[in-house]
Protein backbone atom coordinates (compact mmCIF):
# COMPACT_ATOMS: atom_id res chain seq x y z
CA UNK A 1 0.00 0.00 0.00
CA UNK A 2 1.88 3.26 -1.17
CA UNK A 3 0.61 6.86 0.13
CA UNK A 4 -1.24 8.22 -2.20
CA UNK A 5 0.20 11.06 -4.57
CA UNK A 6 -1.07 14.55 -5.85
CA UNK A 7 -1.54 14.99 -9.44
CA UNK A 8 0.75 17.88 -10.74
CA UNK A 9 -0.75 20.55 -13.23
CA UNK A 10 0.93 23.79 -14.28
CA UNK A 11 -0.40 26.26 -17.05
CA UNK A 12 1.88 27.87 -18.99
CA UNK A 13 1.89 30.72 -21.87
CA UNK A 14 3.52 29.21 -25.15
CA UNK A 15 3.62 30.36 -28.44
CA UNK A 16 1.98 28.40 -31.53
CA UNK A 17 4.47 29.11 -34.35
CA UNK A 18 2.43 29.87 -37.69
CA UNK A 19 5.86 30.55 -40.07
CA UNK A 20 9.02 32.48 -39.52
CA UNK A 21 6.99 35.79 -39.11
CA UNK A 22 4.11 34.79 -37.34
CA UNK A 23 3.23 33.69 -34.08
CA UNK A 24 0.43 33.18 -31.55
CA UNK A 25 0.32 33.24 -28.08
CA UNK A 26 -1.79 30.42 -25.93
CA UNK A 27 -2.02 28.74 -22.61
CA UNK A 28 -0.75 24.95 -22.32
CA UNK A 29 -1.70 22.59 -19.63
CA UNK A 30 0.61 20.41 -18.80
CA UNK A 31 -0.28 17.71 -16.04
CA UNK A 32 1.48 14.78 -14.71
CA UNK A 33 -0.63 12.28 -13.22
CA UNK A 34 0.95 9.51 -10.51
CA UNK A 35 -1.16 6.60 -12.42
CA UNK A 36 -0.01 7.34 -15.75
CA UNK A 37 3.66 7.74 -14.08
CA UNK A 38 5.55 7.38 -17.79
CA UNK A 39 3.82 9.95 -19.14
CA UNK A 40 3.29 13.90 -19.33
CA UNK A 41 0.03 15.20 -20.46
CA UNK A 42 -0.38 18.65 -22.47
CA UNK A 43 -4.01 20.13 -23.21
CA UNK A 44 -4.46 22.60 -25.90
CA UNK A 45 -7.35 25.22 -26.33
CA UNK A 46 -9.62 23.37 -28.66
CA UNK A 47 -9.54 26.57 -30.92
CA UNK A 48 -5.89 25.64 -31.82
CA UNK A 49 -7.26 22.63 -33.42
CA UNK A 50 -5.63 21.29 -36.22
CA UNK A 51 -8.42 20.10 -38.15
CA UNK A 52 -9.92 23.26 -38.80
CA UNK A 53 -13.04 23.08 -37.71
CA UNK A 54 -13.17 22.99 -34.01
CA UNK A 55 -15.78 24.10 -32.49
CA UNK A 56 -15.24 27.58 -30.09
CA UNK A 57 -18.56 27.01 -28.04
CA UNK A 58 -18.12 26.28 -24.36
CA UNK A 59 -18.02 22.33 -25.09
CA UNK A 60 -15.08 22.58 -27.31
CA UNK A 61 -12.72 20.00 -25.25
CA UNK A 62 -9.09 20.58 -24.87
CA UNK A 63 -6.94 18.86 -27.51
CA UNK A 64 -4.31 16.32 -25.15
CA UNK A 65 -1.57 14.81 -26.30
CA UNK A 66 -0.15 12.67 -24.34
CA UNK A 67 3.65 11.42 -24.51
CA UNK A 68 6.36 9.98 -22.14
CA UNK A 69 8.06 11.92 -19.32
CA UNK A 70 11.52 10.96 -20.29
CA UNK A 71 11.14 12.57 -24.10
CA UNK A 72 10.11 16.15 -22.32
CA UNK A 73 13.29 15.79 -20.31
CA UNK A 74 15.50 14.82 -23.09
CA UNK A 75 14.32 17.34 -25.54
CA UNK A 76 14.96 20.14 -23.31
CA UNK A 77 18.95 19.09 -23.60
CA UNK A 78 19.07 17.82 -27.28
CA UNK A 79 16.69 16.76 -30.30
CA UNK A 80 14.96 13.93 -28.69
CA UNK A 81 11.40 12.29 -30.28
CA UNK A 82 9.42 9.38 -31.28
CA UNK A 83 6.74 9.12 -34.16
CA UNK A 84 4.24 12.01 -33.43
CA UNK A 85 6.12 13.92 -30.89
CA UNK A 86 9.45 15.51 -30.99
CA UNK A 87 11.26 18.04 -28.59
CA UNK A 88 14.12 20.22 -28.95
CA UNK A 89 15.89 23.15 -27.60
CA UNK A 90 16.17 26.23 -29.21
CA UNK A 91 17.70 29.90 -29.22
CA UNK A 92 17.53 31.82 -25.76
CA UNK A 93 16.48 28.83 -23.24
CA UNK A 94 13.18 28.07 -25.35
CA UNK A 95 11.84 24.46 -26.07
CA UNK A 96 9.96 23.48 -29.21
CA UNK A 97 7.64 20.80 -29.35
CA UNK A 98 6.73 19.68 -32.46
CA UNK A 99 3.25 17.80 -32.48
CA UNK A 100 2.58 15.59 -35.80
CA UNK A 101 -1.23 14.71 -36.27
CA UNK A 102 -2.63 13.51 -40.19
CA UNK A 103 -4.07 17.10 -40.09
CA UNK A 104 -0.84 18.75 -40.09
CA UNK A 105 2.02 19.36 -37.67
CA UNK A 106 1.92 21.74 -34.81
CA UNK A 107 5.03 23.68 -33.76
CA UNK A 108 4.84 24.97 -29.90
CA UNK A 109 7.48 27.34 -28.25
CA UNK A 110 7.80 26.61 -24.43
CA UNK A 111 9.69 28.82 -22.28
CA UNK A 112 12.70 26.14 -21.02
CA UNK A 113 12.25 27.15 -17.52
CA UNK A 114 8.36 26.34 -17.11
CA UNK A 115 9.19 22.68 -18.55
CA UNK A 116 11.75 22.49 -16.21
CA UNK A 117 10.04 23.54 -12.74
CA UNK A 118 7.25 21.37 -14.23
CA UNK A 119 9.17 18.38 -14.24
CA UNK A 120 10.91 18.93 -11.49
CA UNK A 121 7.34 19.01 -9.66
CA UNK A 122 6.95 16.02 -11.22
CA UNK A 123 9.94 14.49 -10.07
CA UNK A 124 8.74 15.44 -6.70
CA UNK A 125 5.30 13.42 -7.11
CA UNK A 126 6.95 10.37 -8.59
CA UNK A 127 10.88 10.08 -9.07
CA UNK A 128 12.58 8.73 -11.80
CA UNK A 129 12.94 4.94 -11.81
CA UNK A 130 9.73 4.58 -9.42
CA UNK A 131 7.21 4.82 -11.74
CA UNK A 132 6.83 1.25 -11.80
CA UNK A 133 5.91 1.85 -7.71
CA UNK A 134 2.65 3.59 -8.97
CA UNK A 135 1.44 1.55 -12.04
CA UNK A 136 -1.73 -0.44 -10.89
CA UNK A 137 -0.24 -4.01 -11.92
CA UNK A 138 -3.82 -5.29 -12.81
CA UNK A 139 -4.56 -2.20 -15.15
CA UNK A 140 -1.15 -2.99 -16.76
CA UNK A 141 -1.85 -6.57 -17.44
CA UNK A 142 -4.88 -6.13 -18.29
CA UNK A 143 -3.87 -3.51 -21.03
CA UNK A 144 -0.89 -5.68 -22.33
CA UNK A 145 -3.62 -8.84 -22.37
CA UNK A 146 -5.53 -6.44 -23.99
Amino acid sequence: MHHSVESVEETVQARLILSAQRSARLRVLLSYLPEDPLAVHMAFPAEFSLDGDATDGPDAADIVWVFARQLLAAGLELPSGAGDVHVRPAVGRRTLVELRAPEGTALIQFDSTDLRRFLWRSRLAVPEGEEHLHLDADRALAELLG
